[in-house]
């Protein structure tokens, strides 16, 4: 049970992987302007990392390893990573299509996510069972959905203060990443 608890606490708050690992920049900066955008992508990110994460586990278990064909895990890991995007970008503009144009281009990003792709693969390398990888899956997301929400409130707050022409945009947000990313960084005593 401890080594659960270490995954979980260890993916959301000291290995985060956008504050700590600064992987995901990029969705980060693109769809942090607004908080309600910030919480869809993190849930879309939460069930393709989730999924993904799963899926390639058992790709890489049953079908990769025991045919020698380790070296096309990347390769096949991008395929079902892409594979869950075109799902999650169709059930999105059928359900809810205010939220697919509002994440606009960054939903099909998901696919180049490195975040993503470096759950995945890190779950892999590790060596981690079925449930092993659902806990640091879903904590993974947590953390990305965390430093979403956190940078999407901060960014917001920016919109009504008087900040310096030359910083506003994303100068300011990547200075507000840095600092929290400093702040995360205090997490690592914990375990």
């Amino acid at each position: 049970m401890s080594s659960y608890i270490s995954i979980i606490l260890g993916s959301i708050f000291i290995n985060n992987y956008v504050l700590a690992q600064f992987l995901g920049i990029c969705p980060t900066l693109g769809v942090s302007k607004k908080l309600d955008t910030s919480v869809g992508m993190g849930l879309a990110v939460t069930f393709v990392i989730t999924l993904s994460s799963v899926i390639t586990l058992l790709l890489n278990n049953y079908i990769l390893v025991p045919f020698g064909l380790q070296y096309l895990k990347t390769i096949a890991f991008i395929l079902v990573i892409a594979s869950l995007v075109q799902f999650v970008e169709m059930f999105l503009k059928k359900t809810s299509p205010s939220l697919y144009n509002a994440l606009g281009v960054f939903l099909p990003l998901i696919t180049t996510n490195c975040v993503v792709l470096g759950v995945a693969i890190l779950n892999v390398d590790s060596g981690y069972n079925i449930l092993e990888t659902v806990a640091n899956s879903i904590s993974a997301s947590v953390g990305f959905t965390i430093a979403l929400v956190l940078l999407s409130a901060i960014r917001e707050k920016y919109e009504v203060l008087d900040v310096p022409k030359s910083f506003r945009g994303v100068p300011i947000a990547l200075i507000s990443l840095g600092l929290m990313s400093i702040a995360f960084f205090g997490f690592r005593g914990l375990i």
